[in-house]
């Protein structure tokens, strides 16, 4: 999972076998049977609807409103520990600090929610855009813009699947026998 850019989603997946739950394989007949499984630790949906979209692919579309809204590099990304979006922007302050969002339909047709006179980094810096004064004069290492884009609407999005669990179970299965081979030579 984290080779798939996954980060620790990895740690939602369980798995087991006899070896483990009994401490031996089954005895049947004049041979053995050995049986293994995965399955998602979390009983949570938001982790469960992860899963589900990294390893089936996902169609996302937003639950209130007509956009979903993507935060551009200029605004903060993080007010303490809770995430931008446009509904929480005036609840944690950043309409003083910055100032209020505008919607503006671009010509192009994309929805944007911009800031009007306020400045950003002189130096390039992201995420560092700040009010004006009150006199309107700029603080110190930033540079005026007319207007910065915080927020770029799009109606919906897809993700294709990036773990492809068929796969991985057909590799394990042919590294089977030799793994069942090198460990009857070991004895």
């Amino acid at each position: 999972m984290r080779s798939a850019g996954l980060g620790r989603l990895g740690n939602a997946i369980g798995n087991g076998g006899d070896l483990g739950k009994r401490g031996a394989v089954r005895s049947q007949g004049g041979g053995w049977s050995a049986s293994g499984w995965v399955h998602v630790r979390s009983r949570s949906e938001r982790t469960v609807g992860a899963i589900e979209a990294y390893t089936a692919g996902a169609e996302i579309a937003p639950r209130k409103g007509r956009w979903l809204w993507i935060p551009t590099d200029d605004i903060p990304a993080r007010v303490g520990r809770r995430s931008v979006t446009p509904e929480t922007y005036t609840r944690l302050g950043l309409a003083n600090r910055i100032g209020p969002l505008v919607f503006v339909l671009a010509p192009s047709g994309r929805a944007l929610l911009v800031v009007k006179g306020a400045s950003l980094s002189a130096s390039g810096k992201s995420r560092s855009a700040k009010s004006l004064r009150k006199n309107g004069g700029l603080r110190k290492g930033q540079i005026a813009a007319e207007t910065i884009v915080a927020f770029v609407g799009i109606r919906r999005t897809s993700r294709a699947a990036r773990v492809d669990v068929a796969v991985i179970m057909r590799e394990a299965q042919a590294s089977l026998p030799g793994l069942i081979d090198q460990q009857l030579g070991r004895r």
